[in-house]
């Protein structure tokens, strides 16, 4: 395997064998004026975008690494990417042109592959919402299609079978997140564990398993969606519980007792946000027909939001106590915050998404004024 980086990138082009410029519009010539940049998204591959100037054509280059980069070792297997290839063509059928990347080519023997660039201008969501930079209409584009990709993969034997091994999801969620927080979190233990098992044995739809701010660009033309390596045929909870554990990551990010004005009012635009999304997501998921393993929440919570419930509870327990950490929570505080507010959603199976920020919103406030 030939390991790529922004100083090789353009060599290994230009290396005998490669037939895949063609399939991106370009000639071995045109790489004389190309420029190749790594970009920091996540801990567990390189991706390099490529520019060939001028403005001929732009494209990203996608490569697994066997050991991902963070504090504590974690592994996961090269063929991860070619999931991550496997939902991409997926999701081109199920959501509107723009939303995911097109596939422009594939190199099976070195693990990579490389796909259209988003426009250089565009800018990544998590460091708008932790710059404080709020916007209501993302939250409700996202919202729009994370229930599409859930209505209409649901029932779809093909990708059921093609999408349906978990291997790499229980490497790169279930494993550092959930099983490492139960080695050492015995209050949650049993909470954690059923919600293992419930991961592994659903089959309902497809799961974005790391739909986060972080893979999320916002270009001209609205929201793009990136990184899909650990997406499955599974439980779609999970991928509810996960992305509004980031926004309430970032609620916590803002209470900040040192800017405690501009901080508490950021905290509840952020909040506001989240119930806008979790408004819409659900009436767009009810919408009839409604998939045969959602029941509509009337006077008491349903299971489906139950579950969502637990996987919010510990997926943000795990971004401060797994093996992959969020490193914007710098006051000894916020930890301790996220800890205890997370035991509540695991040990109380009764709560409603709403009834959660709830309870977030009027904890909050009082947690940051405490000494």
């Amino acid at each position: 395997m030939i390991e790529i980086d922004a100083s090789t990138t353009l060599d290994y082009l230009r290396g005998p064998g490669r037939e895949f410029l063609p399939q991106v519009g370009l000639t071995a010539a045109d790489l004389n004026s190309a420029t190749a940049t790594e970009l920091a998204w996540g801990v567990s591959n390189i991706v390099i975008r490529v520019d060939v100037q001028p403005a001929v054509r732009s494209f990203v280059i996608k490569q697994s690494r066997e050991k991902l980069r963070t504090q504590i070792d974690w592994f996961s297997q090269l063929e991860r990417i070619w999931r991550e290839v496997d939902m991409l063509h997926a999701l081109k059928r199920l959501l509107p042109d723009g939303v995911v990347p097109v596939v422009l080519f594939e190199d099976r023997e070195n693990y990579l592959f490389a796909m259209e660039a988003i426009e250089a201008s565009h800018r990544v969501w998590k460091a708008e919402l932790l710059a404080g930079e709020i916007d209501q209409n993302v939250a409700k584009t996202l919202a729009g299609s994370l229930a599409a990709i859930h209505r209409g993969s649901t029932g779809n034997e093909v990708l059921a079978e093609q999408l349906g091994d978990r291997t790499v999801f229980d490497e790169l969620r279930l494993d550092p997140f959930y099983r490492y927080v139960a080695e050492h979190d015995e209050h949650c233990r049993p909470a954690l564990e059923a919600i293992i098992e419930s991961s592994l044995t659903r089959s309902d739809s497809i799961v974005l398993a790391d739909f986060s701010p972080k893979n999320i660009l916002l270009a001209s033309h609205g929201p793009v969606l990136v990184d899909f390596e650990t997406g499955h045929f599974g439980a779609p909870a999970f991928g509810v519980g996960f992305f509004l554990s980031h926004l309430l990551l970032k609620v916590v990010c803002h209470a900040s007792k040192s800017n405690e004005q501009r901080g508490a009012c950021l905290a509840m635009q952020v909040i506001a946000m989240t119930r806008e999304f979790n408004r819409l997501y659900f009436s767009y998921l009810a919408r009839k027909p409604a998939p045969h393993w959602f029941e509509p929440t009337g006077s008491e919570t349903s299971d489906y939001e139950r579950r969502c419930v637990r996987h919010l509870g510990a997926c943000m327990l795990a971004r401060v106590a797994g093996k992959s950490r969020v490193d914007y929570l710098r006051e000894d505080w916020q930890p301790k915050f996220v800890t205890r507010y997370c035991h509540g959603l695991l040990t109380d199976s009764g709560l409603t998404l709403n009834e959660a920020f709830d309870w977030m919103e009027n904890t909050l406030i009082c947690f940051v004024n405490s000494d």
